[in-house]
């Protein structure tokens, strides 16, 4: 069968482009350049350099510190956490909850952006993005994963938490109550305050709670560090398996 001329012609085109981006992509390796690299998979899911380093660029930006001041322990919790993330992320698939909108998003953004006074102005706004290789869209995006993350840990595990009245009053005892002494503020009737401890207690079993379902998620799928160190450079490879006879 003989191909027709507009045939010939496109794949001619599609072979040239192929060989140009080929081209390119070689004279940057020989130049030294980094294109991006894999620091991890996550049950096959990758995980770039690049989105290490936005995620660093995130919390450092969250936290007002500057990305000069994270530690090479800092460094790589924040890699940890992009891996437990990507693990959750698996999770929503199966999960009844309400995603987070643009206008949930946009709040936090708005949260973020007040903590920094030199923001207030449109200018020193976009100055202070720049510092941190973000644009606001890329915030609201990191911004919008989170509260779905947050969401998706509530609807999973706190329907399993229970704090009983005992707990709140040995909490509002021991702990609550000390506190306001020390602070020199005035007593206040548990009944006023009852209804917080309870949210308070409930959020630490939560976090408690998360701590296994995340080792239970990693001991049943697979996290490979091919490019990762303790700091973002460099690195061996390693890997984290349920079953090491797999």
């Amino acid at each position: 069968m003989k191909l027709g001329q507009t045939t010939l012609k496109r794949i001619t085109a599609f072979g040239a482009v192929a060989f140009v981006l080929t081209l390119l992509w070689v004279q940057a390796a020989w130049a030294g350049e980094v294109i991006d690299r894999i620091v991890a998979t996550v049950n096959g899911r990758i995980i770039l350099q690049s989105d290490w380093d936005d995620a660093l660029c995130f919390e450092a930006l969250l936290n007002r510190r500057s990305l000069s001041e994270f530690t090479s322990d800092e460094r790589r919790a924040v890699l940890d956490r992009l891996i437990d993330q990507e693990l959750l992320r698996e999770q929503m698939k199966a999960a009844d909850f309400q995603h987070a909108s643009a206008a949930d998003a946009a709040s936090q953004v708005a949260e973020a952006r007040a903590r920094y006074p030199q923001a207030a102005s449109a200018a020193g706004w976009q100055s202070l993005l720049r510092r941190y290789h973000l644009t606001e869209q890329d915030l609201a995006t990191h911004l919008q994963q989170q509260i779905d993350l947050t969401r998706l840990v509530d609807a999973h595990l706190r329907p399993a938490v229970q704090i009983d009245s005992k707990t709140v009053e040995a909490y509002y005892r021991d702990k609550f109550v000390p506190q306001l002494r020390r602070s020199g503020a005035k007593e206040v009737p548990m009944s006023d305050v009852s209804s917080k401890i309870r949210e308070v207690l409930t959020q630490e079993k939560v976090s408690e709670l998360l701590v296994s379902w995340l080792q239970t998620l990693r001991s049943e799928g697979e996290v490979r560090l091919p490019g990762a160190s303790s700091s973002s450079p460099g690195g061996s490879s390693s890997t984290e398996r349920g079953d090491q006879s797999r």
